[in-house]
């Protein structure tokens, strides 16, 4: 079995001021039967699904877990949290019989389990109230034993690894190891109580022997000197006794600590992977008809991103257990399949598998290969804006500075994809069926209908005309491509750099940064020609030449008296990047 959907009324972040209607969830979310990673901004809502899913289900640890009034959305009085299974098998269904619903007919049919957690409060105070499961709206009360079938894993974000490893009362290391088949239900007939009893006789001989003439050895040295004591404090007829603490089975593993082989003093990283091999023990033990579901906060957690990447590839390799985790790391998420992932963004969640994007096999194929870790950043930002080239990636922020938009206080990626197959990218933004993702994506690129061509030795300027509706022609194919929230911008005038040449703006800044990389080119002459030749036969410097433009408008920004100026008006030929950064910034 495993959690295949949830359901928010007015929790936390997920809620409206208008009243509950079951028919509207303020968020309805599935999850896949292997692993599941959230992602998004902070305060999108990661850690309010996280924690209805632990309210209603508890842990296995000893952690206490109760509604606070911090879970009521706003002001609301009520709020409702509903869980649903599925894929159940004979052996689990039988734990829930009388509370199961069933999807479709004859040999087809399967059940599921529905819980729910419909939670109000009077005058400030919480009703008491319990979890419900069963198809209708009420349901019935669950059993206590129903309920340890379903008790979850959980990790939290700063977790303590080390302490939970080492020996104490009710460490978690003993919790994990009561649970596994090798003790549970053998707590009277164990090897480890023949270990320990045998240990309690050795410790026993130890502080009462003494040596082969007579004389007392080092542990009965120090039991006479305490007994010493003993006699003058109650008489000569006492004397003290050393013995091993209880040797029951869970005092046995509580005196265990769990530590890697070799390893000497382990830092918090090793500690934190000991600790989660441990919980997945838990997770993957035999026998066991109930939920296998882990839920993990800030999986990165003291672990450097080499040591996230193993880890993730490990994680989605298992196919036993179902995890649900949260992550703030590029990394982690550059190396988890598209389709596993989930974006939290604008008070929902929208799962990344093909039944719920626009994006075919294909663009899920080619991401899988290609969404490194600098793109992966996409995926935590307010906006976005794609581009196929360093060029536009280093001079973008910097018009956005000069126009009063700061990218970085908006939170505005700008994703340099490499080249022009922006579909794959953007794609992940647009949804089947509505709610739609409200993150503005902003996609720039070149027109790349060249104003010169090559003729033999010559370069000839093109009829102008012909220029001009080639242009209208794309730009009208392009925008067919925008749609709700991913917005194309296309430069009018064949690439980036020669829009820069064509902008009453920048053209200046452009021709002295040009003038000044390619200095052994004769500028003077016919500047447009000579750029033109650059641009026909690769040769243009465009790195270099954006970064000058780009250190020439900070520079400019720092000055009293400004002498650059940027013009919005649409004539300008560099409007095209103007209006995308504001699409993508939200302005």
């Amino acid at each position: 079995m495993y959690l295949s959907n949830i359901k928010l009324w007015n929790f936390k972040k997920f809620g409206s001021n208008s009243a509950i209607n079951l028919e509207k969830p303020n968020l309805d979310l599935n999850f896949t039967k292997g692993l599941n990673v959230i992602i998004g901004e902070n305060d999108s809502g990661k850690t309010a699904i996280i924690d209805a899913i632990k309210l209603v289900l508890k842990t296995h640890s000893y952690e206490y877990i109760r509604i606070d009034d911090k879970d009521f959305y706003n002001n609301a009085n009520r709020f409702r949290i509903e869980l649903t299974f599925d894929d159940l098998t004979p052996n689990e269904a039988k734990n829930f019989t009388e509370l199961l619903g069933w999807n479709g007919t004859g040999e087809n049919v399967k059940p599921f389990l529905k819980l729910n957690y419909d939670v109000k409060r009077q005058a400030d105070k919480i009703l008491p109230v319990d979890i419900k499961a069963g198809i209708d709206e009420d349901g019935y009360l669950l059993t206590a034993e129903a309920k340890e079938y379903l008790k979850i894993t959980y990790l939290k974000p700063l977790r303590d690894a080390g302490n939970e490893l080492v020996a104490k009362r009710n460490s978690r290391l003993s919790q994990i190891l009561l649970g596994d088949e090798a003790f549970k239900g053998k707590e009277n007939d164990n090897e480890l109580l023949q270990i320990f009893s045998g240990l309690k006789n050795k410790l026993e001989e130890f502080f009462n022997e003494n040596d082969g003439v007579g004389q007392p050895k080092v542990g009965k040295q120090i039991k006479d000197k305490i007994d010493g004591y003993i006699k003058g404090f109650y008489g000569n007829n006492y004397e003290t006794e050393f013995g091993a603490t209880s040797n029951d089975i869970k005092s046995i593993l509580e005196k265990l600590t769990l530590s890697l082989k070799g390893e000497i003093n382990p830092g918090l990283g090793t500690l934190n992977r000991l600790f989660m091999a441990a919980e997945l023990l838990h997770l993957n033990k035999s026998n066991w008809s109930g939920l296998r579901l882990g839920l993990v906060e800030e999986l990165e957690a003291h672990l450097h991103p080499q040591a996230q990447m193993q880890v993730i590839e490990a994680l989605q390799k298992l196919d036993t257990i179902q995890l649900i985790l949260t992550t703030h790391s590029p990394n982690l998420v550059s190396k988890v399949k598209l389709e596993n992932l989930i974006i939290c963004n604008n008070k929902n969640a929208f799962p990344m598998g093909e039944t719920y994007t626009k994006l075919d096999k294909n663009n899920y194929k080619f991401l899988e290969k290609f969404l490194d870790t600098t793109k992966a950043n996409l995926f935590f930002a307010k906006g976005v804006i794609l581009v196929e080239g360093w060029a536009e990636e280093i001079l973008l922020p910097s018009i956005a500075k000069a126009i009063g938009i700061n990218l970085t206080e908006k939170g505005v990626s700008v994703v340099n994809i490499g080249h022009t197959g922006f579909d794959h990218y953007a794609k992940i933004y647009l949804r089947q069926t509505e709610p739609n993702m409200k993150i503005p994506v902003a996609v720039i690129t070149d027109s790349d209908i060249r104003e010169y061509e090559k003729n033999g030795n010559d370069f000839v300027k093109r009829d102008a005309n012909i220029v001009q509706q080639e242009i209208q022609t794309a730009l009208t194919t392009i925008n067919k491509k925008s749609e709700n929230n991913v917005q194309y911008f296309l430069a009018p005038n064949w690439t980036l750099e020669y829009s820069l040449f064509k902008s009453t703006s920048l053209t200046a800044v452009f021709q002295n940064a040009a003038k000044a990389i390619h200095s052994g080119t004769d500028w003077e002459k016919d500047f447009e020609l000579a750029l033109a030749k650059k641009l026909i036969n690769k040769g243009l410097k465009k790195t270099e030449i954006a970064y000058s433009i780009a250190n020439a408008l900070d520079e400019d920004l720092t000055k009293e008296i400004q002498e650059i100026s940027i013009s919005k008006h649409e004539s300008d030929t560099i409007n095209y990047l103007i209006r995308a950064i504001e699409h993508a910034a939200g302005n």
